[in-house]
């Protein structure tokens, strides 16, 4: 009876998470960082290219013929940053008015595009402070600083401004589908007129009430409380969820509850993927600006989407390589060698599905321990070993595929020590399965006998 209402309950459980990784909202904002991944994942190979290549092999050992010929290198991976890392607000704004179209199936998802970048600029301060050059002659003993209008602020535009992009994109693409949904405001021009004009004129109302309501809005925050919509959501949203979610124990909570649900048959991104990713992202984002500028990793940065894909989920979820590792050493029992054989080349890669449901981890109770386990050891270690000075902060969006070993080196802008470390942790993690591997064995040997035994009855 105990283990039916068990069962319910991993049921229920489950389609409530599948509803919640499946909520429109989340499911776009997942598809938008999607879509611009591939942006970040140049601009740190271009980073990683000023850094490591032409600082710290050309320029640290004597290499180059000149500093000169070094700064004009640089040029290329400065200008890929301007246009992805100075933007990536705006362009995840576009994105997430074209990703919630596409999800409500709304028929017009340019112009959710044009919207959503519309009223986030809409929302920004119209004036920005900049620090006087040196040597200006508007410089006193008092004055350093002037307020300079009819320009956007990378801090807006750029990473730190992607929080408010997040919920701005999202507020004003749900109030523009549904003004376009009221018949009253649609303009039709008849029959003849080209596609293109006629949907421009449907939705003429709707953007027009759309952007007129942020400009409203803009205008009250300004006029009553000297503020703007971006400083209230970086002051009380992105605060405090930021130390929540790269706090250790928030991450080691997230992740091991994801990681456990996974071993039940539901998919770790589920609650992962929708709810704390892109958080992460952005503060790597953040991090790759700051490497880029030459300026100083903050320690409340230091954890983020590569401590995650780099050492906690090391060879996939659960860090499973190392139980594939543990079987070629010490396993006896043959379909768990064999499926250890073909999982090799994958969890080389991070792609660890035909080990999570060949060998299988799903509803081995054995195994659900090291498969937890393993991800709460790796996420404090290599926090610890940053917080120490041990390892560099990770700075370079990589692909969550990157073979191991490589993607530390990369992620953490060439540092071998982060290398070391991901060797060390790939052992402790092989020790921390092999018992219970050996106690899984057992329990398949068993079975295996029992069902023998029973055809031969």
């Amino acid at each position: 009876m105990s283990s039916t209402k068990g069962q319910a309950f991993l049921d229920a459980f489950a389609e409530k998470s599948a509803k919640i990784g499946n909520q429109v909202h989340l499911r776009s904002l997942r598809d938008a960082f999607a879509t611009i991944m591939p942006l970040f994942i140049l601009v740190g190979i271009a980073v990683l290219v000023n850094a490591v290549l032409f600082d710290k092999i050309w320029g640290a050992n004597g290499l180059a013929p000149n500093a000169e010929l070094l700064t004009t290198l640089q040029y290329w991976g400065s200008a890929i940053a301007s246009g992805t890392l100075n933007i990536s607000a705006l362009l995840l704004a576009g994105m997430i008015g074209y990703s919630l179209a596409r999800n409500k199936r709304f028929d017009n998802a340019v112009a959710c595009v044009v919207i959503s970048i519309a009223a986030f600029v809409i929302m920004m301060p119209m004036t920005v402070t900049a620090n006087l050059a040196a040597g200006s002659e508007l410089i006193t003993e008092k004055i350093t600083t002037a307020e300079v209008g009819g320009v956007l602020s990378a801090s807006n535009t750029g990473t730190q401004g992607m929080f408010g992009a997040i919920t701005i994109g999202l507020l004003a693409t749900t109030l523009f589908i549904k003004l376009s949904g009221i018949d009253k405001f649609a303009i039709r021009l008849g029959e003849g007129v080209p596609p293109a004009v006629e949907k421009s004129f449907n939705v003429l109302i709707p953007i027009m009430l759309t952007l007129g309501t942020f400009a409203l809005a803009a205008l009250l925050l300004n006029a009553i409380f000297a503020t703007d919509l971006i400083s209230l959501i970086n002051t009380w949203i992105q605060a405090p969820l930021r130390s929540v979610v790269t706090s250790l124990p928030g991450l080691v909570f997230v992740y091991c509850l994801g990681t456990f649900l996974f071993t039940l048959g539901i998919h770790q991104s589920t609650v992962t993927g929708v709810l704390v990713e892109p958080i992460l992202t952005i503060v790597l984002l953040e991090n790759t600006t700051l490497f880029q500028a030459g300026q100083p990793i903050p320690v409340e940065n230091y954890m983020n989407m590569d401590i995650i894909n780099v050492f906690a989920l090391s060879g996939g979820s659960g860090c499973t390589i190392a139980l594939i590792i543990a079987t070629f050493i010490w396993g006896k029992y043959k379909p768990s060698r064999e499926v250890a054989k073909m999982s090799l080349l994958p969890g080389i890669f991070n792609i660890n599905e035909p080990v999570i449901y060949g060998y299988p981890l799903v509803y081995n109770l054995p195994l659900m321990v090291p498969f937890v386990l393993c991800v709460a050891v790796n996420i404090t270690v290599a926090y610890l070993a940053t917080v120490a000075g041990i390892i560099a902060p990770c700075i370079a969006p990589v692909p969550w595929t990157t073979p191991l070993f490589l993607n530390s080196f990369l992620a953490t802008g060439g540092d071998v020590a982060a290398v070391v470390l991901q060797v060390i942790l790939l052992v402790v993690d092989v020790l921390l399965y092999l018992p219970f591997m050996k106690v899984s064995e057992k329990v398949f040997m068993k079975q295996a006998s029992a069902e023998s035994t029973s055809d031969e009855n």
